[in-house]
């Protein structure tokens, strides 16, 4: 998708392109000239007229508690260098490691829980001890 070019661009490009000398009548083509510069000198004045309002603006909103317009800069590409000769060399892969877990828990104690005999189910039968690693935090 192509950004179409702002208004002010597109009247750079338009007055680049006159050329008054092609003009035969000599007072028609010295109008022109003087047109063409004050068009030029209006374009600048209302440029800095923009940019001044903008500044005491911004300096209102500071002055009321408030943001001014964002300084937003263009996106450049973080990582690359600036002069790069091939794809290798901006884009070096990094070897992923994953690591278990449990190689770094260390037991410190272990121990035996009773459980009340009352509590127990009269069917119930002991079929010995089973090893559980807990995990505290």
């Amino acid at each position: 998708m192509t950004q179409k070019p702002s208004p002010e661009k597109l009247v750079d490009t338009l007055l680049q392109t006159i050329d008054p000398s092609g003009i035969a009548d000599e007072s028609l083509r010295r109008t022109v000239e003087i047109l063409l510069n004050v068009i030029e000198q209006l374009q600048a004045k209302t440029k800095e007229l923009e940019e001044e309002n903008q500044k005491l603006r911004d300096e209102n909103n500071r002055l009321k508690g408030e943001q001014g317009k964002p300084d937003v800069k263009a996106n450049k590409p973080k990582g690359f260098k600036e002069n790069h000769s091939s794809e290798k060399e901006r884009k070096t892969p990094k070897q992923h490691t994953k690591s278990n877990k449990n190689a770094h828990i260390t037991i410190d104690r272990k121990e035996i829980l009773k459980y009340p005999q009352s509590e127990l189910p009269e069917d119930g039968v002991f079929k010995g001890y089973e090893e559980v690693r807990a995990i505290l935090f």
